[in-house]
């Protein structure tokens, strides 16, 4: 590593930029549907919004997977300070357009496209800085995804106890995420970057894009569009599908993100005692089993399940970005960058597509012949608000219970994946080119 090299600082800088991402995630979950009331959208118009983000975020780290071996990480992580910066105030006077729904879908795009330009900078940049150490120190880093969506639902769960005097407490939770973000860009901005580990070994450019075609490449980009999904749709919209079984619907997500922080602190043991492989085994089961009692129960065992789905989904992401820079290292910057690309925009999908069916299950709830639009625009405590809720409670646990096939698919995949790699390489697991 070279002396001018500041590999701690590099990595508080990346975490606090990871952090800046997660905020965005964790304060959107916990007031998505604070906006839906205040502006009148109805759960698909949410989704749309919400699922921009996840759009937003492939598009950004896929090009910047392709283009930051040539313009280098600073630039991008640049690029990534202003497009936050644009999202946040474009959220915080979402009101002052005549269409709050297209200020709302341009500031999350701005925000989708931010944190894909973080993760398509500060991935290879972490592998570059800890090149022997390369799963477990991304487990670190990525510790501070979660870690924010606990700061994140916390700060609106605290401030929407406060009267800000006519102030809407959202727009205070929003304004806060400038705060981090100006100390990431002022910390970037001052240090110097190392390049690429794919740049550092000589491997060409040629035969970085030639392993992308690599059969296992391809599979883990398939298992990534499932382990993105249980992961992130689950946690973005659990506030919403659980807000009529549990008064405390927001404090699951807190729960289920706590989880992941300490599991991903402590993530160095638990992979190396049983491969990144076995990891993904075990974090299959347990969230499955997560989303069962999550889909299934009410009261205080939904924060039981919300603890398992958090020990099942905490070492996802990470290990499968740890799998691949450790056992594909010639993909380079653009494999990592494609694995979190597909992962957001599989998110992105299946969030427009739940969005509408959400929307037909609570329809199918409501008395027939029912106008939706009337029973969403309907006053709190009137019948039809009743009727409303009741829908929502009954609907919002189904679609649990259809997102939980996934992980079930994906216990088995990463079954079958564990004995190919032992067959292929032994109990040791050595890189493959």
């Amino acid at each position: 590593m070279p002396s001018n090299i500041r590999r701690n600082q590099l990595f508080v800088a990346s975490c606090l930029a990871l952090l800046v991402t997660s905020l965005s995630f964790g304060i959107r979950a916990g007031i998505l549907d604070k906006l839906g009331v205040q502006f009148g959208l109805d759960k698909a118009e949410l989704a749309t919004i919400a699922a921009t983000a996840f759009w937003g975020f492939p598009l950004a780290v896929i090009i910047g997977g392709f283009v930051v071996d040539v313009i280098g990480m600073k630039r991008l992580l640049v690029f990534a300070f202003i497009l936050h910066l644009v999202g946040i105030i474009l959220t915080i006077f979402a009101g002052s357009f005549s269409n709050p729904f297209w200020a709302l879908f341009l500031s999350t795009l701005s925000i989708g496209m931010a944190n894909g330009t973080v993760e398509a900078a500060c991935n290879p940049l972490v592998t570059a800085l800890y090149p022997d150490n390369k799963t477990t120190k991304l487990n670190h880093f990525h510790l501070w995804f979660p870690g924010g969506i606990v700061l994140g639902t916390l700060i609106v769960y605290m401030l929407d106890q406060v009267n800000f005097g006519g102030i809407d407490a959202w727009k205070i939770e929003v304004a806060l995420m400038i705060i981090p973000t100006l100390i990431y860009g002022y910390l970037f901005s001052r240090l110097s970057f190392p390049p690429t580990e794919r740049v550092s070994k000589g491997i060409s450019t040629g035969e970085m894009y030639r392993s992308l075609a690599n059969p296992l490449f391809i599979f883990m980009l398939i298992c990534m569009f499932g382990t993105a999904i249980t992961e992130l749709y689950t946690g973005q919209w659990i506030g919403v599908l659980l807000r009529n079984v549990t008064d405390q619907s927001l404090l699951i997500l807190t729960v289920t993100t706590g989880v992941m922080v300490v599991g991903r602190a402590f993530a160095e043991p638990i992979v190396h005692r049983l491969s990144p492989v076995g990891v993904l085994v075990m974090s299959a089961i347990l969230a499955t089993l997560g989303l069962y009692l999550l889909g299934h129960t009410s009261g205080n065992m939904v924060f039981v399940g919300a603890l398992v789905f958090g020990i099942g989904v905490c070492f996802f992401w990470p290990t499968m970005l740890g799998f691949v820079a450790e056992n594909l290292p010639k993909t380079g910057a653009v494999g990592l960058n494609l694995m979190g690309g597909v992962g957001m925009l599989a998110v992105s999908l299946y969030t427009m597509f739940m969005g509408g069916y959400y929307n037909r299950l609570i329809a199918g709830k409501l008395p027939a012949g029912a106008d939706f639009n009337q029973y969403n625009s309907s006053p709190a405590g009137s019948e039809m608000r009743v009727a409303l809720d009741e829908a929502n409670r009954q609907a919002g646990p189904e679609v649990i219970n259809v997102t939980m096939t996934i992980p079930i698919i994906l216990t088995v995949a990463f079954i079958g994946l564990y004995f190919y790699m032992r067959s292929r390489k032994g109990t040791n697991m050595q890189t493959v080119a």
